[in-house]
């Protein structure tokens, strides 16, 4: 069991994450706990660029053994009050593991290769639902790792690092950097991003249903090309969107979270989706409803009334296809990924 001290500075600190030693190193087992939070990707028209922290976290601790010879272990530990059991077979308990190649790559970047190291995952943030479990473990092994190493790597590097193991930067931005981020990564593989505001006024309700839906799955029934006017559509609502934000346009907003590129194609993958939309966009104060990444949950932006009825609709919609889901209200996380305390 995990007993965490929370940041002291976390609420108002401005001090940059390479900046950030409030950590507590143990000098003999030499261990470092991250807390990093989950993360809802694309917000409809941002394929891959745009993404959200939310308050559910996974917490990484890396420890390095003094014990030579003991090579690498991975415990992952499912937090009871979870939505659900953390799934061992996503999350491979050797050098195959995504936290081990990311931490690998750390430690390669400056010239060393890592040897007896401990790695146990607290996970909080349910697997394959399209909340950003891989990009947390990521994130968090690249942090402990980057602290027990004595911070050689920037915040530039470490998003660099995190993409080259995700695969796109939408969900590692905003689990290091917090809050609704939008993200580029480079042709030389650096990563440019910039955070944005989210109007308070607006609610994210968060839909997650029972079953699973791996990400590798979800992004196979997406076309190698798309037809131009539907690029040009998306590139149009990411405009209204961004705009809409900065203006707390609602009604540009319900224009904006639309997509041609990705969610189409994945509408059926997920059971019941087309049949929410249809029932909620009669509900005068929602924004919008989209897919949280790659799904198969649901993310639902709405103005801050009649948030029990959008989830009596959504519940109602699963349960007749048999379907049991878990529905939060959250706010955006503003904090990213937190280096804590601990205790065992």
């Amino acid at each position: 069991m995990f007993v965490l001290y929370y940041c002291s500075n976390q609420v108002n600190c401005v001090k940059p994450l390479e900046l950030c030693i409030d950590a507590v190193f143990d000098e003999e087992d030499m261990k470092v706990s991250v807390k990093v939070p989950a993360t809802t990707a694309n917000l409809g028209p941002g394929f891959d660029c745009m993404g959200l922290a939310l308050p559910i976290y996974n917490t990484i601790t890396i420890e390095e053994t003094v014990l030579p010879g003991t090579g690498i272990e991975i415990n992952v530990i499912a937090d009871e009050n979870a939505a659900d059991e953390f799934s061992l077979e996503h999350v491979p308990m050797d050098e195959n593991s995504i936290i081990y190649k990311a931490v690998e790559l750390l430690y390669n970047s400056i010239g060393q290769t890592p040897s007896e190291l401990k790695i146990n995952i607290h996970s909080q943030i349910p697997v394959a639902r399209g909340l950003g479990s891989s990009a947390s473990v990521i994130v968090g092994g690249l942090l402990a790792a980057n602290e027990l190493l004595g911070r050689p790597a920037d915040e530039a590097a470490l998003l660099s690092i995190a993409t080259e193991v995700e695969g796109h930067p939408d969900n590692v931005t905003p689990a290091i950097v917090g809050g609704l981020t939008l993200t580029s990564s480079e042709d030389d593989g650096s990563i440019v991003y910039r955070k944005i505001d989210w109007p308070e006024e607006w609610s994210l309700t968060v839909c997650i249903p029972e079953y699973e839906l791996a990400t590798d799955i979800s992004r196979s029934v997406l076309p190698k090309e798309v037809p131009m006017q539907d690029a040009v559509y998306n590139a149009q609502r990411m405009g209204m969107f961004i705009q809409a934000v900065h203006t707390k346009d609602s009604a540009l907003m319900r224009l904006a979270l639309k997509d041609k590129l990705h969610q189409p194609y994945r509408m059926k993958l997920v059971p019941g989706l087309e049949k929410i939309i249809e029932n909620l966009k009669h509900e005068e104060n929602v924004l919008g409803c989209v897919l949280s990444g790659a799904g198969p949950s649901i993310l639902i932006v709405s103005e801050k009334n009649n948030l029990d009825r959008i989830k009596s609709i959504v519940r109602e919609t699963w349960n007749d296809l048999n379907v049991k889901a878990e529905i939060l209200t959250l706010p955006v996380e503003k904090q990213g990924a937190q280096i804590i305390s601990h205790d065992e």
